[in-house]
């Protein structure tokens, strides 16, 4: 047996604190005399997103989605189930784990990168030739002009175990 089979996963982003305590309200009374809620989720595996910090608002939020979307489709384990609302409305399925964003100089990136490519972890990148493209053909041209250890990144996205993702965003602070 592998270790993903042993492992309990959550199929829902982790929720917000008024979400949370809602939902708890509701599980509380839909649970009837069950007084002990099930313990804390506690993930072996990371995703991470680290973002240049002199980003403008507006690109650090186009990175990280164009950034996270690529390990949906490279790493299909990482994705839940879909969702329904109480109507039966269905919705698409999102990752099972929450996605933490860093931040961090260029330098900080390029060490990432490296650590990450020494790793082998499953990886995105965005490059600041990007914001002048308009289209993923463009896109993929753009990065494959240009050498690894020139690439200009203003964005990596990472997943793997817990500890080797921790040591692949060292030195990156958490984004605000």
């Amino acid at each position: 047996m592998n270790a993903d089979a042993s492992r309990t996963e959550p199929t829902a982003p982790a929720p917000t604190a008024s979400a949370a305590s809602a939902s708890t309200s509701a599980a509380s009374a839909s649970a009837g005399s069950r007084t002990t809620a099930p313990g804390p989720v506690r993930f072996d595996t990371k995703i991470a997103v680290l973002l240049r910090e002199d980003l403008e608002p507006w690109q650090r939020l186009n990175v990280t989605a164009f950034l996270v979307s690529g390990l949906g489709t490279a790493v299909p384990e990482v994705v839940g189930e879909p969702y329904e609302d109480a109507d039966g409305v269905g919705y698409l399925s999102m990752f099972r784990q929450p996605v933490l964003v860093f931040e961090g100089t260029k330098e900080t990136l390029t060490a990432a990168h490296a650590r990450g490519l020494s790793r082998a972890l499953p990886r995105a990148l965005f490059t600041s030739d990007l914001f002048a493209t308009g289209n993923d053909r463009d896109n993929r041209a753009a990065v494959r002009a240009v050498p690894t250890a020139d690439l200009d990144l203003v964005g990596l996205a990472v997943y793997g175990p817990r500890n080797a993702v921790d040591k692949v965003v060292k030195g990156a602070r958490m984004h605000h």
